[in-house]
């Protein structure tokens, strides 16, 4: 192209000379001029661009470019294809075909070799920038300024040496609507024609449709990826099923369940995968039954498993288009129960507080018990600490991370304690469960069951505790199956079973099962020397709850009065005449007028008496059975001999 001087230009149309005009900064008659035209121009001279430029002024270099080019790669890789259909169109006639970014910086470019090598001349090569505060008013810059399809011809361009050109370029959007590029057709100005510009915005139309279908694909590419992290993530294992039963979805918790991976199941129908033997599992899938947490046993090849399923359906549009299936690992199911509504396990070793001798054995006995896992009986009256003793026993054994549950004997109905122990089937009775429901021994697997208060188990039931203790194994009321259970038992009474066993209200063969490792707590009336401690303990720890700290002393009258009280209700009663005394107290130390009258009027310790007669005749029959074998009557009894020899003494047997 032949440079022209502003003043040496060939008036060959009326925009000439208005273009002449506005660059001399002489007054203009814009007749005839598109109003976009005239405003580019006033932009131009503003941003203080020559008129008479003869390149682009601004071009990356090689490398610098190469950087930026990787920024529209997506953007490349779908226009290019469009722009080699544009070209096909214009081909031969001298026109460039070209991309640019947002910016006006061109990214790609195709035309004839000859429109190529003129086009170089003006520097419009890759990374040059042809934005309209650039090189002024031209088919790329000024459509992405005015942010919409436009065509610039001849004497519109603001530089002189351009005015041989015409182009129409057209943003491009992506489904956001922000600009990412733009789309123009440049070339001699006499070659261009009407239609060019709709030929662009066809052209920008593909790309801006292909980049919705690349973000569509994307945003499902997303979106699978979080549904595979949700469903990898969530502890439940989970399948879904398509209305013909087909296997779409599994995570990793099932597939290793059932011991498959998990593209052996995909896409595979329930019956191939697991065996049909598995009939209540089919049958929920297959007629597409909604359970929430219904206990199945699946046996697959890698033996029985067993866990909580709850299914729900999968509609779209109002049609059944699957089934989703949650499985819950029994195990685990059994230990959120006993978390979230089972007994809590917070004490242990360090809360049996005591030093007096005839305590402190016991807490070593427990000790020793809690290194195994043999069964333990506790005996000892209401408010010695049996439940702590059971608490610390697990919490420092093998099992203190499983789960531990207790079970009073004597709070429940009697009905109402099998169902409680063992569990009940489907349909056991009327108002049951569907699904059943497991019963305490169930929950307390891999973990500790404790049984307060055995002495008051029905006879029926002793049978059936027994073939639990022989067999580790239950059977749910209505049921026929037979439940492995792991557990540890641990049993306490306040009753004298011995003399139960003599009266025929405990089980001897049961007795003998649970007395294994015999702990008996001492009442606080043989420990008295504990009081002092157990007193400051139960001070501090009380105060502090009743937000009453500043109660810090207690009256040595206080002191004499507790060692003379007989405390038939043991630590349980000492601790709540504290609390009491706490609450009624308003200056800094306990005082006896703080006490309930029963402490008051105690004048000397009451003499505990058991049932005599009992005893006395349970001794004679052992004696008579055993033939007067000290040990073995001792034995039978859960006392030393040295207890037994001053038993007979005091009885004169």
């Amino acid at each position: 192209m032949k440079e022209t001087s502003v003043e040496g230009i060939v008036a060959d149309n009326p925009l000439k000379s208005i273009w002449k005009n506005f660059i001399n900064g002489r007054p203009i008659s814009p007749v005839g001029m598109h109003g976009e035209i005239l405003r580019s121009w006033k932009r131009c001279k503003a941003w203080r661009i020559n008129p008479n430029l003869t390149r682009a002024p601004l071009v990356l270099t090689d490398n610098e470019f190469l950087d930026h080019r990787k920024l529209y790669e997506n953007l490349l890789t779908i226009s290019r294809p469009i722009m080699e259909n544009l070209y096909r169109l214009v081909v031969g006639g001298g026109f460039i075909v070209c991309l640019s970014d947002e910016q006006g910086i061109l990214l790609d470019i195709l035309g004839d070799e000859k429109a190529l090598k003129g086009a170089q001349v003006a520097s419009f090569v890759l990374g040059a920038s042809w934005s309209e505060n650039a090189v002024g008013t031209n088919a790329v810059g000024t459509p992405l300024y005015l942010d919409r399809p436009f065509q610039i011809s001849r004497s519109e361009h603001y530089s002189l040496f351009f005015h041989q050109w015409a182009g129409s370029g057209a943003p491009i959007h992506d489904p956001s609507g922000r600009t990412v590029g733009l789309i123009c057709i440049t070339g001699p100005y006499e070659k261009v024609h009407a239609h060019t510009l709709g030929m662009v915005v066809t052209a920008v139309g593909a790309i801006e449709n292909q980049l919705k279908v690349e973000a569509n694909m994307n945003a499902l590419v997303v979106a699978d990826n979080y549904k595979n992290t949700i469903i990898e993530s969530i502890s439940e294992g989970l399948m879904a099923f398509d209305s013909e039963g087909t296997v779409t979805h599994i995570n990793e918790i099932v597939a290793s369940a059932i011991g498959l991976h998990k593209a052996e199941v995909l896409n595979r129908r329930l019956d191939t995968v697991i065996p049909k033997r598995n009939s209540i599992l089919h049958r929920i899938i297959d007629q597409k039954e909604r359970v929430t947490d219904y206990e199945v046993n699946i046996a697959t090849e890698q033996g029985m498993i067993s866990g909580l399923i709850t299914t729900r359906p999968i509609i779209s549009r109002g049609n059944l288009e699957g089934t989703l299936l949650l499985f819950r690992d029994i195990a685990r199911a059994r230990q959120l129960v006993q978390r979230l509504s089972g007994k809590e396990t917070q004490f242990t070793f360090t809360d049996l507080i005591g030093s007096d001798p005839k305590f402190m054995e016991p807490v070593k006995l427990a000790r020793k018990a809690s290194e195994g896992n043999s069964t333990v009986l506790l005996l000892g009256e209401s408010g010695t600490g049996k439940d702590i003793f059971a608490q610390s026993i697990h919490n420092a054994g093998s099992r203190k991370n499983g789960p531990f549950v207790g079970l009073n004997c004597a709070a429940l109905p009697r009905e109402l304690i099998a169902t409680e122990l063992f569990g009940y089937a489907e349909g056991a009775f009327t108002g049951a469960k569907r699904e059943g429901k497991p019963g305490k021994f169930e929950i307390a697997s891999g973990g500790t069951i404790f049984l307060d208060e055995i002495g008051e188990m029905p006879l029926d039931l002793q049978t059936t505790m027994l073939r639990v203790l022989e067999t580790r194994t239950i059977t749910r009321v209505g049921g026929q199956e037979v439940i492995p259970v792991d557990v540890r038992i641990i049993a306490a009474t306040n009753r004298n079973l011995a003399a139960d066993v003599y009266s025929g209200r405990f089980r001897k063969d049961l007795f003998y099962r649970m007395n294994v490792f015999l702990i008996r707590i001492p009442p606080l009336r043989d420990h008295k020397a504990d009081i002092p401690v157990l007193v400051a303990h139960f001070m501090k720890v009380i105060s502090a709850k009743l937000n009453k700290n500043q109660i810090t002393q207690i009256s040595p009258d206080v002191l004499a009065i507790f060692n003379r009280y007989n405390w038939p209700g043991n630590i349980r009663e000492l601790q709540n005449v504290i609390e009491r005394a706490i609450n009624l107290c308003k200056g800094t130390v306990l005082l006896p007028e703080h006490l309930p009258q029963e402490l008051l009027s105690a004048e000397e310790p009451e003499v505990f008496q058991t049932k005599p007669h009992y005893e006395v005749e349970l001794i004679r029959s052992l004696l008579k059975k055993y033939n007067h074998n000290i040990s073995r009557v001792a034995s039978a009894m859960g006392i030393a001999r040295n207890t037994l020899y001053r038993k007979l003494a005091k009885h004169n047997l």
